[in-house]
């Protein structure tokens, strides 16, 4: 060993590609020895303290996110972090594919409360690789090493810096290696437990509740072999969902129809379930059949039972492990869902309602602390499906844990940023510093046609002359991301800020409805010049 870094027994310089497997691990677990030190040192107006924003979306999807327009989106998704900027000494830079457009980043900045804009565009670095093809950002620095050494470079101080990514593979790992800092995200070893199949092996084991179903499953037979075992224990049961086991956003989900088949245990039974199976309805509607059950076969899955109800809510709980440890519980939201069988992420209300919100939480709280124990660090969220029944209770069901940033992390964080407040697991209300409640409700799919219509220069005049800001006085209104698609994909995503649930949900329906709008008015034609 030599100071803070593994290095090789001679003492001689190696590079990341000289490194197995094994040795890169052991580089990368002395680097995140040091987050404890650089965790304790946050916040303390220190003048070299820094941030690497490195927003790489490495997951394997089940479609690809598309062109790099979209994959660029994704990445500015996190520019809300810019609003750590308004810590008055601290230095970030933040990586994208390629370069975003100044009025973009404008705009962030003039969100900061208490902070000239000027001020803290002068300590923000941004770096682009200016390579838009649609492979992840980690996988595009790793294959430029002198472009990762120029970011090194811009690191004040690699002791009081660390590593934001998106989620955590192996690539982010050598990236975090590449630049001599720690990482503040999970471990990449522990990516078994956030699979399909993981995390219903670690709710089964530690008693939270989960839906009927099996796991490590890779094949048709497979599927079939499980649903003829669900069905002998819950012969009621109409329809299972089908999940690979890296899927997204619920990309990678498929519902089976079991209605109307023979009574369980007789014959037939099994060549009528697999017929079910060959026609099952895939979530993503871009995805053949052969492919999927091609990546089912490579990655493996679940199946588990369709819960139902006469209602039913789909919750989620985030929290997060931090050096040292500690778990904390940080939000609870109501996902809203959509695609071909209503199970796409489409976007969040927060806080999730109070008739479950603390119930959920608690089994979170129980997951929370066995991540934290197998070394879990960072922000990880577990989504629930809960449904009432005819006495109004309310019966919760684990059914996945994403060990990562997710789809309800900035319109959360972006709410906390700007108003420094904190949600209260106790009484599932988030509230200011002040303590004046406060609700969001987000969306990543304002989606129209007519939106291609409009460019980013289009969308703040818009702002500007309908008021569809953020007011820090007042602390509501709403934010607006993944803007740089809006011309070639035609989507917006946008967080509305309100007082009670009513006002957040009146400013999202408004400023989708005034942005739809004056999209369609830039669709009409124009007088020709006489």
């Amino acid at each position: 060993m030599t100071g803070d870094l593994w290095t090789a027994p001679d003492e001689a310089a190696r590079s990341l590609s000289s490194l197995t497997e094994d040795e890169r691990y052991q580089y990368f677990d002395q680097l995140q020895s040091r987050m404890a030190g650089v965790w304790a040192a946050m916040r303390l107006n220190h003048p070299d303290e820094s941030v690497v924003v490195v927003p790489s979306l490495t997951l394997d999807r089940t479609e690809s996110a598309g062109t790099g327009t979209m994959m660029q989106a994704y990445e500015e998704r996190f520019l809300f972090l810019l609003i750590l900027l308004r810590e008055p000494r601290l230095r970030m830079i933040y990586v994208t594919s390629v370069p975003i457009a100044p009025e973009i980043i404008e705009y962030y900045l003039a969100l900061l409360p208490g902070v000239i804009p000027s001020h803290a565009r002068a300590r923000l670095s941004l770096i682009a690789v200016n390579d838009a093809t649609p492979i992840s950002l980690s996988e595009k620095l790793l294959a430029r090493p002198r472009l990762l050494q120029r970011i090194a470079d811009l690191i004040p101080n690699p002791l009081r810096s660390h590593l934001i990514p998106y989620n955590t593979t192996e690539l982010e790992r050598d990236v975090a290696i590449s630049l001599g800092i720690p990482m503040y995200a999970a471990d990449p070893r522990l990516a078994p437990l956030g699979s399909k199949s993981g995390c219903r092996r670690l709710f089964a084991e530690i008693g939270v509740p989960h839906p009927l179903g099996a796991e490590n499953l890779r094949t048709l037979d497979d599927i079939a072999d499980a649903l003829l075992a669900m069905r002998a224990e819950r012969p009621t049961m109409d329809s299972a969902i089908v999940k690979l086991n890296e899927g997204v956003s619920g990309e990678g989900n498929a519902v089976v129809r079991l209605k109307g088949l023979p009574a369980p245990g007789s014959a037939g039974e099994r060549d009528e379930v697999l017929e079910r199976l060959r026609a099952m309805e895939l979530e993503s509607q871009k995805m053949p059949f052969e492919t999927y059950i091609a990546k089912f076969a490579e990655n493996g899955g679940i199946v588990e039972e369709r819960i139902v109800g006469t209602e039913l809510q789909s919750p989620s709980v985030q929290l997060r492990v931090v050096p040292g440890g500690a778990v904390e519980l940080l939000s609870t939201h109501d996902q809203l869902l959509g695609g071909a069988s209503g199970q796409s992420y489409l976007g969040c209300i927060f806080p999730a309602a109070r008739q479950y919100a603390r119930m959920i939480s608690e089994h979170a709280a129980t997951i929370g602390r066995r991540l934290a124990s197998e070394g879990a660090l960072g922000r990880f969220a577990i989504d629930f499906v809960v449904v009432k029944d005819e006495l109004g209770a309310w019966t919760p069901y684990a059914i996945e844990l994403n060990l990562r940033k997710g789809g309800t992390t900035h319109p959360f964080l972006t709410l906390q940023y700007l108003t420094d407040g904190r949600y209260d697991p106790r009484t599932a209300l988030f509230l200011t510093s002040s303590g004046q409640e406060k609700h969001l409700v987000a969306t990543d799919h304002l989606e129209s046609e007519l939106l291609t219509g409009l460019m980013p220069a289009d969308l703040f005049d818009i702002v500007a002359r309908h008021g569809l800001h953020f007011d820090q006085a007042k602390q509501v209104g709403v934010v607006f991301h993944m803007i740089s698609c809006v011309t070639e994909k035609g989507r917006l995503g946008l967080t509305a800020v309100g007082d009670t649930p009513a006002e957040a949900d009146r400013r999202y329906r408004e400023a989708s409805r005034i942005v739809l709008a004056e999209a369609e008015q830039a669709s009409v034609e124009r007088a020709l010049p006489v």
